[in-house]
């Protein structure tokens, strides 16, 4: 039997519930537990954030006259009759479901289509007995937030979930694509229900109680996951049946779940998204998720994902991974694999790589195969001895020029049909690499030749790159260069030397390639408007009168190089334990914001984001309803808010104070919010507050 919210807890959540609280509340007390049925309803209306949303069904004008209306009021009666309840209630449980989906359809300006998902969707919240205005705000909500878009034959994504499959069972997947049973075929149904259309009602609560208690929108896809490697013994078995056989017994399988399944089926895909790179939610976060209006991404995107032949990673996520230790067990670990040609390799690569020359594989097919070896040698002993150069998962490497790729291509399709496990390519290849150290790429880049490196070469790449860089990233901290110093380190001490380097990187580095910071002249600030400083430096104040320089820029805020949480704190900071119920109700809170708080290795963990009258609070969870205090900023401090263009909702706060015409920046934090519209926009009018009290 799955855990059970006890009985202390449940006058807590009461407590709770009365004291308007959010989902930050509801998960403290709760810790994904299934709710008590008397609260579901209250509990899963503030997990959605609808509680006190508006009245929309007000706007009905209860005209029924879409041009599907007759097919939609049988599907909602065909539907309904299945359930078995008594004639009263059918009636009134079918014109529920064609008020609200025929004000969706109205409200949205969407077609209705049978078997698409939204009775389904909307049977489990009917069972919570609401009226219709809060069922119509739930169903609204769980579609924007959860449903992916594109949930449609041949849809965006489901080409996504076979990448995520490839990833973690390349031989299970092979077989599907050898019967042609693309994800569309069984999944469809999971992914536009979450999963309501092929399990119990009682499994569904007990889900979607843990599922918005979470609230990770691709959760959907590491279940589905879960779905078919539960069940990979029988797949495997039916290789000798038809297609329709197959596709059958895959589209029903969770329907073999059972309330007390929930919990660790839950659990383990959770084991999986720790297992999976950050790039496949960061990448296609925008892309799946957001506002249900059926607009159409473009067809050039959806080419590149259904093309795609393995699971891509950013740049930014490879390189961080690869100068970062990881406290976290079974976090994603990388391999990285250099398929370049030799002279492009010995004209410049990073020193963690493994040289395997795709040239070699029809050029000659022996000697590839020798390097092959030598390559699997090389990662088993860089795991034992625990580097930081080494891991499971393997991420390959090309040019970034699409005639040298295909060879690339083809030597990572060599390691997937032989059902290697946690393949991946990075996008943009050596060239992405390349441009993203910019100014830092000698110190960063083991035998750099400008002369012979071919993207230095194409349209003086280099230098127009590094103009840019030069406007987001601090040209005084010596990151790049203290990441080079250790990773060419050959002594025991790299693994400590990188981590002094990721967790202060600020500090005065004494070895080949590491300039101290605190060598930061007038020069170097005149340079660029905004400098960073060192460890010493950072007892600046914000000059008095002076107006508080922040924004909401369009930057691109790759250059996230800056000191993260667990860099020594100002004096008179502990990283003190609170309970977060507790904490919530005592604390001096305007509002608090769940969120992840992403580190320079493209990590992310759970968090809160508080907001008082004059400081700016992190807390990250602990589990058991305990979390740390990380960091404890002032307001006064925070004189820049950016976003990044493509995620809107990561959001990075930069601290200093005024310096001249510029900034010095002293620190800053980066975090992934929900509602980052609303969490910087309080997070702006309370800067201008505690300034003008100052005043």
């Amino acid at each position: 039997m799955p855990m059970q919210v006890r009985a202390t807890e449940i006058i807590e959540l009461e407590s709770a519930l009365l004291d308007d609280c959010n989902v930050n509340d509801i998960y403290s007390i709760c810790q994904g537990k299934p709710l008590p049925e008397a609260l579901r309803p209250d509990v899963w209306q503030v997990c959605l954030d609808v509680r006190n949303k508006n009245d929309q069904m007000s706007l009905f004008n209860e005209i029924y006259d879409l041009p599907f209306q007759s097919q939609l009021r049988e599907d909602c009666q065909r539907y309904v009759d299945r359930i078995g309840n008594d004639e009263e209630d059918k009636v009134s449980v079918v014109s529920d479901l064609e008020s609200i989906m025929t004000f969706y359809c109205k409200n949205r300006n969407l077609q209705y289509e049978p078997d698409n998902g939204w009775i389904e969707l909307l049977l489990p919240l009917c069972a919570l007995k609401l009226n219709r205005s809060d069922t119509f705000n739930l169903f609204e909500a769980i579609r924007d937030t959860y449903i992916p878009k594109g949930c449609k034959p041949k849809g965006n994504v489901f080409h996504v979930f076979r990448l995520l499959l490839l990833y973690h069972d390349p031989e299970l997947c092979t077989v599907l694509d050898t019967k042609k049973i693309t994800p569309d075929l069984y999944s469809l149904t999971w992914f536009q229900s979450l999963f309501a259309s092929c399990s119990s009602l009682s499994v569904i609560i007990a889900m979607w109680d843990l599922y918005f208690q979470n609230a990770d929108p691709f959760m959907v896809f590491f279940l589905a996951l879960i779905i078919l490697i539960n069940g990979r013994e029988q797949i495997m078995a039916m290789k000798g049946s038809s297609k329709e056989e197959i596709v059958k017994f895959l589209v029903n399988m969770p329907c073999a779940l059972e309330v007390d399944d929930v919990s660790d089926f839950c659990s383990l895909a959770q084991y999986y998204a720790l297992k999976t790179p950050t790039s496949f939610k960061t990448d296609y976060l925008k892309a799946l998720y957001g506002k249900q209006n059926d607009t159409p991404r473009s067809q050039e995107e959806s080419n590149k994902v259904s093309q795609a032949l393995c699971l891509p990673v950013s740049v930014y996520e490879l390189v961080e991974n690869s100068a970062t230790e990881f406290p976290v067990q079974d976090a994603v670990r990388f391999f990285l694999v250099d398929c370049r040609p030799a002279e492009q390799y010995n004209a410049g690569h990073l020193s963690t790589a493994f040289h395997l020359d795709c040239n070699l594989m029809l050029q000659e097919p022996v000697a590839f195969a020798t390097a092959v070896q030598g390559l699997l040698t090389a990662q088993k002993q860089a795991i034992e001895v625990n580097s930081n150069a080494g891991g499971e998962h393997l991420c390959f490497m090309g040019s970034g020029r699409v005639e040298e790729d295909q060879y690339t291509h083809m030597v990572v399709a060599s390691f997937l049909q032989k059902n290697t496990h946690y393949v991946s390519l990075l996008t943009g290849g050596y060239a992405s690499i390349h441009d993203y150290f910019g100014d830092h790429m000698a110190d960063c880049l083991e035998d750099h030749s400008a002369s012979k490196c071919l993207v230095c070469q194409q349209h003086n790449v280099k230098q127009s790159k590094s103009t840019t860089l030069k406007a987001s990233t601090p040209s005084s901290t010596d990151l790049f260069s203290k990441f080079s110093a250790a990773m060419k380190s050959k002594s025991a001490e790299v693994k400590g030397r990188l981590l002094d380097i990721i967790v202060n990187p600020s500090s005065n580095g004494s070895g080949a390639g590491a300039s101290g910071a605190s060598n930061n002249g007038a020069g170097q600030a005149q340079a660029v408007q905004e400098r960073h400083v060192s460890a010493k430096e950072r007892n600046g104040k914000r000059y008095r009168n002076v107006a508080p320089v922040f924004s909401i820029d369009d930057e691109n805020e790759d250059a996230y190089d800056s000191a993260e949480k667990d860099a020594p704190q100002p004096a008179g900071v502990s990283k003190e334990i609170v309970n977060l119920n507790q904490y919530f109700k005592t604390a001096d809170i305007i509002n608090a914001f769940k969120c992840q708080d992403v580190h320079i290795n493209g990590y992310m963990y759970d968090s809160h984001l508080i907001i008082t009258p004059t400081h700016l609070v992190v807390l990250r969870e602990l589990g058991r309803g305990q979390a740390q205090i990380m960091v404890r900023r002032p307001l006064a401090s925070i004189v820049k808010i950016t976003a990044k263009k493509r995620h809107r909702d990561l959001i990075t706060f930069k601290y200093g104070f005024p310096d001249g015409d510029g900034l010095l920046i002293t620190d800053m934090d980066r975090f992934l919010i929900p509602n980052a519209a609303e969490a910087t926009a309080l997070v702006s009018k309370q800067i201008v507050h505690v300034l003008d009290n100052a005043n």
